[in-house]
């Protein structure tokens, strides 16, 4: 009998596609689903999941591609599939009622809501047969039915307290971040740092490469070694650990144990644009070469894993690998592409350099993760000529590696994190002198400006050239003109810079409510209001895995107000922050960006202006010194005499015909210098 494609056929999101073909009747988030269910009068179930998310498609296997269990849910329900990367603001309003509801989050999310919207039962996965203390999953189909056809008037009686608690969720606001708030958050940091391991906290360990940002940045501002050494031991514990990829580059998205051995295998984009970045801002401010070598090796990695075909970035790559079994039969496989036992590495290396490896990546005979297969990791620091010896055999490695089958790639480009690569990306071009980084950055963006901008409106996502129909959030237009602002202090080109103020002023325009404060979505969506019991979208100023709408539009509008000298901009930033004083100071751990703003704030931020003709080599010189400053929150712009925008640049020129560059801290200036040395000790450039 042949497959139907259901209504997902129609979608330009890869998460979306590959339920294409299930017998659910599943539809897109939108009014035609909840029109549906008010016309059919039954409830709206909502399954939220992301294509590198290994138990999405346990569950999807399990359940929605068993013919049994779709008529259920067709019969019962109308049908609704979330691509939580594509609808943050769907994922966020429907994560606050299940954490809340069950005290626990994650994905795959299956809430059911009413025709109009309200969340009245939330979980996470559930399985095909009942567990102790958990439901099957058609269980829960029933239980659900029942009440809402039994019991019609308890139900809409708890989804209006839940919906009037979300909207009454509203983030506190206080003071910015001063000096001895910043102090106390790495004393805070401090205190939960893993003395053995690394990092913060237990197991499962995440990158915090926000927090590292602002422990950068606090040591450049103070000189804190204190802050400097946090930083370094978790680069360095991240740098060598099995979350790291030794042999093909770039991170997985976590570490299932405190000990940062055994990884969950997915590799996300946004994650390894923010590491790139911490990675080579520690390389830049200790000289340390080990962090300059895994800066590289993640900007390599992105730019052979994840650019598209257009030249923008993709969204991840799986978690899964899917491997054949002795039958024939296709299973999808954690880790497969990933792993090695000792007979592994001698088989490729032979044995002379398989003996060491196995040594070097801790690869044990009874595996450190699953059937005798071990994950790779660093087990000491390399020196001398093993940095040259684990180059070659790490060559050797990635192309056996090339022949084992291969995780699946979501070619879905977000908006955002392209704009965190494109920072990444620019900023290693200049600092390192990689010409051929610097050109990918510059590709992105000319992607991202020509494809997402449709009809005066940004577009969060894309897929093969075509922009999907999800608009732009906070999130979105704060990352990108991050990225285009480095772009531009990178190669001077002006177009970045008007493309990043024109962001800067949308945010203001669309994204601030009556008394200044950020809201993450512009555009109210029925339902989700319903949701949050009338209540708008308040921005959440905490950060997770990325910077929040929140600290990234505060970061950029720092920067617009030091490029422009409009005090709006500066006026906006400072309000942000204020969003951000209360968690920094209740749990600095999910205020890294954040604070990292309010650092920038405290040092100023310095502002750099260096002038001088296309291509003087003098000119050069003072450009590069600029660019390698470890001020917090530098900003740096390049142009010819009598350039007049962005405004830092106006009415600076040579000085005795020579290139200068004119520092400004904190609305004060320096006389200009056209020396490198003298501008290297105004911005902290180590030499």
């Amino acid at each position: 009998m042949a497959v139907v494609p259901n209504r997902l056929a129609r979608s330009t999101s890869p998460y979306l596609l590959q339920h294409a073909d299930n017998p659910v009747d599943w539809q897109e988030w939108g009014p035609a689903a909840f029109a549906e269910a008010r016309e059919r009068d039954v409830p709206v179930l909502v399954s939220t999941g992301y294509a590198a998310c290994h138990w999405c498609h346990v569950m999807a296997h399990e359940s929605f591609e068993d013919a049994r269990t779709a008529a259920e849910m067709n019969a019962r329900f109308v049908c609704v599939k979330v691509d939580r990367e594509e609808r943050p603001d769907v994922d966020a309003v429907h994560m606050a009622a299940t954490t809340a509801m069950t005290g626990h989050g994650g994905w795959p999310m299956t809430t059911f809501t009413t025709p109009e919207g309200e969340v009245f039962f939330a979980g996470t996965y559930f399985p095909p047969r009942p567990h102790p203390q958990v439901p099957s999953f058609r269980q829960v189909l029933a239980a659900v039915d029942e009440a809402w056809r039994e019991r019609r008037g308890e139900v809409l009686a708890s989804s209006g307290r839940i919906a009037a608690a979300l909207g009454a969720a509203t983030p506190a606001t206080g003071d910015v971040p001063g000096a001895a708030a910043l102090a106390a958050a790495v004393e805070a940091l401090a205190a939960e740092e893993d003395t053995v391991h690394g990092g913060f906290g237990g197991a499962p360990k995440f990158p915090p490469s926000t927090v590292v940002e602002f422990l950068l940045r606090h040591a450049a501002r103070t000189g804190s070694g204190l802050a400097a050494g946090l930083a370094e031991r978790t680069l360095t514990a991240m740098a060598r650990s099995g979350m790291a990829d030794q042999v093909g580059g770039g991170f997985a998205r976590y570490a299932v144990d405190a000990g940062w051995v055994v990884p969950h295998f997915e590799k996300m984009l946004y994650d390894n644009a923010l590491l790139a970045r911490a990675y080579l801002h520690s390389h830049r401010a200790t000289g340390s070469l080990e962090h300059r070598r895994v800066a590289e090796r993640t900007c390599e990695f992105l730019l052979a894993d994840l650019r598209t075909p257009q030249g923008a970035f993709a969204a991840s790559l799986d978690a899964d690998t899917p491997v054949l079994d002795a039958a024939g039969q296709e299973h999808a496989v954690e880790g497969a592409t990933y792993v090695w036992t000792p007979g592994d590495l001698v088989e490729v290396l032979g044995i002379d350099d398989g003996p060491w490896a196995v040594e070097l990546l801790g690869v044990t005979e009874a595996g450190t993760f699953e059937h005798g297969t071990s994950t790779a990791r660093l087990t000491r620091e390399l020196t001398g000529e093993e940095v040259e010896r684990w180059s070659r055999v790490r060559g050797r490695l990635a192309a056996a590696r090339a022949d084992r089958p291969q995780p699946a790639r979501d070619d879905k480009v977000v908006l955002a994190w392209n704009g965190l690569a494109i920072a990444a990306l620019a900023e290693a071009g200049a600092v390192l002198g990689r010409p051929d980084l610097l050109l990918a950055a510059d590709g992105a963006a000319r992607f991202l400006v020509e494809v997402h901008r449709v009809d005066g409106g940004w577009r969060r996502v894309s897929c093969d050239g075509v922009a999907g129909r999800p608009a732009a959030v906070l999130e979105d237009l704060a990352d990108l003109a991050e990225g285009l602002l480095a772009l531009h202090a990178a190669t001077g080109e002006r177009r970045w810079f008007e493309v990043a103020r024109g962001l800067g002023e949308e945010v203001l325009d669309r994204f601030a409510d009556a008394a200044g404060r950020l809201v993450d979505v512009a555009d109210a969506d029925p339902a989700l209001t319903a949701a949050r019991g009338g209540a708008g979208a308040p921005a959440d100023p905490s950060d997770g895995a990325t910077p929040s709408g929140t600290s990234a539009a505060a970061g950029v509008l720092l920067s617009l107000g030091a490029l422009t000298g409009e005090a709006r901009f500066r006026d906006a930033a400072l309000t942000a922050l204020g969003a951000v004083g209360p968690v920094a100071a209740d749990a600095p751990r999910f205020a890294g960006w954040g604070l990292a703003v309010a650092e920038a704030l405290a040092d100023g931020p310095r502002e750099v202006a260096v002038v001088g003709a296309a291509g003087d080599a003098a000119a050069a010189a003072l450009h590069r010194t600029a660019l390698a400053g470890t001020a917090p929150g530098l900003v740096v712009v390049r142009g010819t005499p009598g350039e007049v925008e962005p405004a830092l640049l106006a009415e600076r020129g040579l000085v005795g015909g020579r290139p200068a560059a004119y520092v400004c801290r904190g609305q004060v200036c320096e006389a200009p210098t056209t020396s490198v040395e003298a501008l290297a000790a105004a911005v902290q450039t180590r030499r």
